[in-house]
Parts: C-alpha cells; structure tokens; sequence
C-alpha cells in the first residue's frame, strides 16, 4: 500500500485509532489506580503491540498480563520482564513456559488445578530457579479458576505453597461477570462482591499460615468504575479500556466518546430494490461479536443513527435504513463510512495493521504480534 497522509485515503477497510483518546484512556487507568495505591498490571490482549504496551505501562517494561504465549514471548524479545500468562496451564506449553521464566527475571504461570502444579514439578527450572505461580480463584464469573467456595481452593494454595521449586505469587480472579452489568451502580456491586471475595480468600490463606502472597482481581468495567475496597488489593488488570468500545459504553464503563478505535470501510454497491448499501467491510474486517443485537446492527455507523449494519458475509456487509427509504445520493459509490466496533478485542484480533492518527493525520502504523 503507497504511504497515505490522512486517514480518509487508505485503502478500506482498515482499522484505525486515535492516539490522544488512547492515551487519554491509558492516563486515566494509571492515575486511578496511582490514587487508590494499587499496582496497575494491564492486559495485552486487546491490541497486542508493542507501541500500546508502552503507553499502557508508562514506559515502564514492567509488569503485564498476557493471554498468549506468542505475546508472552514478543514482549519478552522487545525487553518486557514481570509478565502473567494469566491462563490455565497447558500441558503442551510447559516447555515454553519453561524458557520464558529461566529467561527472564520474572515470568508467572497460572494454575487452577492440581494436575498442572504436578506438571511443573516434572519441568525444574535451570539454575536453581523457580516456578512462579498465581492461583486462578472463580468468584462467580463460571470461566475458570477453583470456585471460592470450594474446599479445594484453599487445598490447592496450601499445595502451591508447599512444593518445591514452586513459588505462590497470588490470588487471580477475573470478574467478568461485570460484562452483564447495565450501569455504575451493577458494575460496582460486581466489583465489590469479587472484592470482597478474594479479600476474605485472602484472610484464610493467612490464618493457614500463607503470608506475603498478592492479590488480583480485573476486568475493564471494575476497574473503570471501582469501589473504595479495592485499594485494599495488590494489584488490577483491566485491558479493553485502552481502546473501549460500544459494548463498554453499553455496561457503563465509559462513554462512546472514550472509544478510540474505528473501522473504516467504503460503499462499493447501491442496491435500490432492497433498499440496501453494500460496503467493504465483512466479519473478517470487523467479527460477528455482539450477534448484531445493537440497535444498528453489528456496530454503530458514525455519524448516521439512521443506519444499520444489518449484516456481513466474510468481505462484504449490508446496510440499510432503520426505517424509511434509503437517500443513495447521501452515499455514492466509494464515499466513507466509520464503523465503531462492538467489540475491540475481536475487531482488532482482524487486522494485521493499526494506523494510529491524531485529528484525522496519520502519524504512525502498529503491527499486532499473532498466535498462541
């Protein structure tokens, strides 16, 4: 693609985002937790580059949470140290996970369960070096982790802290039960209820006699809107509010004017017999994340209320009036619309290629790292 200037002459679709409203959003993470007294450990998952990891963490290379071992290992080769692969051991990466912590001064692994402790113990690390271990903890969010109630949670701790060659770092939890929340005051029950969870786990790890170990619970809607005990944790790590997006203005994490990535795309078919504009973004450009349920459709289209994504096939999307008869003169062939995404973990897990620009000026490209 020839070097374009300005975001209106790039090839479409393309995925494009706002350096000041990002860095905007990343301020704002940063100062909150600062505030509360709080280690900020932000999640890569949501952009995975390395331009963004360094607006997340301040310049800092410190203390990131990762989904991957591809991400793992790509902030690992750009000088990041203090990562979680905040993810339920596989048995097929141990080996990897291996690497990665006789590498660096601090890589962390996560476990829910006994069979994955056991197979850190068939893998020692070199140099007398040790595991370093968080504790997935399920506070009723029903992914993973031991449910807090069970027995077996503290069971598992008091194994951790027992083995050999094994280190317990923490308590994880991820309350993404917030993404059911419909405003502050749901969110804030949410994040006070996993809070409030781990705080007591916290207190039983204690009296068993396991001192000295962190605590961490995350999401981007908690951590937007978070109570006042959560000053009373280690750590948080959000990640989707470095870009936000319109399902986060729908649970209450922010406002549609906080969400700093678009889609762009281009009308490429008039269609007047079914009252229809096609355009050049399908689900490979934008993914089928939120199943269309917005009143527009699969996003919000800027600027045009009165229009829906009604759907998308892999390279092409159809687009119609919520109601009436579709003006075709507003939009002729090759003319710009501006899609704002449901989601922007799975929008940008689409595109080989951000274009970051400042008031409509593109001023730089970040290539995402890809694969697990």
């Amino acid at each position: 693609m020839a070097a374009v200037e300005f975001i209106k002459d790039l090839c479409t679709p393309a995925l494009i985002i706002d350096l000041d409203q990002m860095k905007r959003n990343a301020e704002g993470m940063l100062e909150r937790f600062h505030t509360l007294g709080v280690q900020l450990r932000p999640h890569m998952k949501t952009h995975k580059t390395l331009e963004c990891a360094d607006i997340m963490t301040g310049g800092s290379r410190r203390c990131i949470v990762v989904s991957t071992l591809a991400e793992a290992a790509f902030y690992a080769d750009n000088g990041y140290d203090d990562i979680l692969y905040a993810y339920p051991l596989p048995f097929d990466k141990v080996e990897r996970c291996a690497e990665l912590s006789e590498r660096l001064s601090l890589f962390q692994v996560m476990v829910d369960n006994h069979l994955a402790l056991q197979e850190l113990k068939k893998r020692p690390l070199k140099q007398g070096q040790v595991w370093k271990v968080w504790m997935k903890l399920d506070c009723d969010n029903g992914r993973a982790g031991v449910p807090h109630c069970d027995p077996a949670a503290l069971q598992l701790a008091l194994e951790i802290w027992d083995t050999s060659g094994v280190e317990l770092m923490g308590i994880y939890a991820h309350c993404g039960n917030t993404y059911a929340c419909q405003g502050e005051q749901q969110i804030k029950a949410v994040a006070q209820d996993t809070t409030k969870i781990v705080l007591q786990f916290m207190e039983k790890l204690e009296a068993a006699g396991i001192k000295g170990v962190k605590s961490s619970i995350g999401s981007t809607p908690s951590c937007s809107q978070p109570v006042p005990d959560m000053a009373l944790l280690s750590e948080v790590h959000p990640g989707n509010y470095i870009f936000y997006d319109v399902q986060q203005s729908l649970i209450g994490s922010c406002s549609l004017e906080d969400v700093a990535v678009r889609v762009l795309t281009r009308v490429i078919g008039h269609y007047p017999h079914r009252n229809q504009l096609l355009v050049d973004c399908g689900w490979t450009a934008l993914s089928h994340d939120g199943g269309g349920r917005l009143p527009t459709g699969y996003a919000i289209i800027e600027g045009h209320p009165e229009l829906k994504l009604l759907s998308m096939t892999q390279e092409h999307g159809r687009v119609e009036p919520i109601s009436g008869k579709l003006d075709f003169k507003q939009f002729p062939l090759g003319s710009l619309l501006t899609l704002m995404p449901y989601h922007a973990c799975a929008t940008a897990m689409m595109h080989p290629v951000y274009f970051v620009h400042s008031k409509g000026k593109i001023i730089d490209t970040w290539k995402p790292t890809r694969g697990w």
